[in-house]
Formats: C-alpha cells, structure tokens, sequence
C-alpha cells in the first residue's frame, strides 16, 4: 500500500525512508555497504539529522540491528518522519535516525551480518578472551545440521527440546542466543573482530554526537514475547544510574534485561550496552523496543533454516524462497493490526524519550 510507511523490500524501505527525510528537511548521508543485495542493488546505511549539529540533548532512533526486523523500525522511523514528530523537539533538541545499520541482512532478510555475526554480539572487547558458552557447544551440531530434510529437522528439533525438557526453556534460550564466539557457521554468532556495522555505527556516532551530553536512544527489534506487544528493554542493570533514568523516562514497564523478567537472553555484546564506552562524554538513556511476532519454537526454526541455506544450500536457488519467507514471517507480521501496534507504541515511546530529553537539557 503506496501511504503505508512499512516496505515489503529493503530497496523500498530505503527510498521511503529517503523521500520521508527530504520531505522533512533533515540533512542526510550515507555509508555504503561493500556487499550487494539480492536483486544487484546497492546497500547502504543512512542517517537523517534534524536540528542544531551541536544539540545537547539527540534523539536516536536505529533500525535494522538485525538485519530482516528492518521492516518494523524502518515503518517506525518514516511513520515518525511524516507525522512531523521532529517539532516537538525543541531548542537545543536533535534527531538521528540511523536506517538499516545492518543493511546486508535487511536486503538479504537475514538476522546477521555478511559476516554471519549478530550485529548485537559483535560489541566485545576483542582485545580480551573471548566469552565461553560451553551449553552452544553442546547444542551446535543440532543447531546447524548438514542437510534441511524433513528427517534431519525432526532430529535436531528433538535434541533441542530435550535440552528444553531438562534445564528449562529459558536454559536453551540463553545456551542459543546469549551469544558464541566459536561456531563461525553457527547462529548468534559474535565474531572474531569488529564488523563492517559494528564499525559503521561507531563511526557515525561519533561524527555525529560529539558535541551531544544527553542522547535518548530507541532501537527496533522483532521476535521475543507476545504478538505485537513491544517490551521495553534495558541493556543495564537495575541498580544503575542509566535504568533509572530509563524508567523515569519509559515508566515501570522498562525491564532490565540482566533482572531475569526480559523475554530477552543476557546478551554477551549488544550495542546499547557499549553504547556508553562509544560515547564516554555523554550520558545515555536508551531501550530496545522489542515487538513479539510468532511462538519462540517457529523464530528459531526459522533462523536455523536461513543458516542452512546460506551455509549449506544456495540463497539464489529455488528452494531459497521459501526459507526467505518463513524468515521474514518470523519477524514482521503483515497484518494491519500488528503494523498499528509497532507504530503505535513508537510514537509514545519517542515522545517520552524527547521529554526526557528536555527535562534533561534544561536540568543542564
């Protein structure tokens, strides 16, 4: 639907992101991604900024973390564009809307990176050891069998739900996705070194937000918990400064993803989380907003297809379409009802954090 601010494609998610910037007078740039997206096309991060380049207090909103949830935050981002939300910004208020951080993984709808990381991994200090997580280890041969069969899935999915049987869900929940740094072709996999995302994301904030002392931060995720419903999460633990000016901001429903209430994991390198020691002279409040789409037990089948695929079968093939949909059914749901609760429950989170912001500007 040509008035919709979602997009069925990263290509027409970028040209709407684009035309909702200009629209809006914002001051755009762009990073190109050395990789092409699956119709030949180029891939690319883009920033739009509104306001002064030496605001106080910065509004960032971030989409496309994991690569295939860009279809929620990009519709979030040009909803916010078009409803003209950036004059309730204020004097000594700015925006920077970062669209498709991960662009390789939106254009491919895929999760990770064209490095096979999970962008929200990938922020660790690779200059220490790496972090262990011996309970993947046990699980990886399951997690990434050889062949896609009907037989072979059956047999994996098994494994998978004894480990669930005998340590509890929430056990397997954190042995897949807390985050690995051995299984290269395995799935939430952290890395080696520092991505071409990683990189990027660094790069523009500092470009952008060095003269910033507060920022209130939003980034879009898809996947974990109730349909449509997004929980508000904080990578920072709730004895800190950082959470408590989250739930000033946010309210009670700010959850501490390190409290053991998230339907998130306790991640090893997300980027909320760095995202203090990328900016050490400004004080950062952010949340990831994440939206629930369909039962945990059909997300992971459908990451571990997608990995199969690109590590075993042929992305370009015929079987690939397939595969690309139940990934994408995984993480966005195509239904009127779903695309008013993601926009919905952005704009209050949006107004809040440029309340904070305010309050936190004139407190200076």
């Amino acid at each position: 639907m040509a008035g919709s601010p979602f997009s069925a494609t990263y290509a027409e998610a970028r040209g709407r992101f684009l035309k909702a910037a200009k629209t809006a007078r914002a001051s755009l740039s762009a990073y190109a991604h050395p990789e092409r997206g699956p119709d030949g096309g180029d891939l690319s991060t883009d920033v739009a900024w509104i306001g002064p380049a030496d605001a106080q207090g910065v509004l960032v909103l971030v989409s496309g973390t994991h690569g295939v949830e860009g279809h929620c935050g990009s519709g979030a981002q040009v909803d916010w564009l078009r409803r003209g939300e950036a004059a309730r910004l204020g004097s000594g208020l700015a925006v920077c809307l970062v669209h498709a951080i991960n662009p390789y993984g939106f254009a491919w709808s895929r999760r990770v990176t064209h490095e096979n990381v999970d962008l929200n991994r990938n922020f660790i200090d690779f200059a220490r050891p790496l972090p262990e997580n011996p309970e993947y280890d046990r699980l990886a041969d399951a997690v990434k069998p050889a062949d896609w069969s009907a037989a072979t899935q059956t047999t994996s999915r098994r494994v998978l739900l004894g480990y669930a049987r005998e340590n509890g869900f929430p056990a397997l929940v954190q042995a897949l996705s807390g985050g690995q740094y051995r299984h290269s072709d395995g799935i939430f996999y952290g890395g080696q070194g520092e991505t071409w995302s990683r990189r990027t994301l660094t790069t523009i904030f500092r470009e952008r937000l060095s003269a910033a002392r507060d920022i209130g931060v939003i980034d879009y995720h898809t996947g974990l918990g109730p349909e449509g419903y997004a929980e508000q999460i904080v990578s920072a633990g709730p004895d800190t400064d950082e959470y408590r000016r989250a739930v000033a901001w946010h309210g009670l429903a700010a959850i501490s993803m390190t409290s053991g209430d998230s339907v998130s994991a306790k991640l090893a390198g997300d980027w909320l989380d760095a995202a203090p020691r990328l900016l050490p002279h400004v004080r950062v409040t952010g949340i990831a907003l994440e939206y629930g789409t369909v039962p945990s037990a059909e997300v992971m089948d459908a990451l571990r297809a997608d990995n199969w695929l690109h590590v075993h079968g042929d992305p370009t093939g015929p079987g690939a379409a397939a595969i690309k949909a139940q990934i994408r059914a995984a993480f966005y749901i195509d239904t009127d009802i779903w695309r008013g609760m993601v926009l919905g429950q952005s704009l209050i989170a949006t107004r809040q954090a440029v309340a904070g912001l305010t309050q936190a500007v004139a407190a200076r």
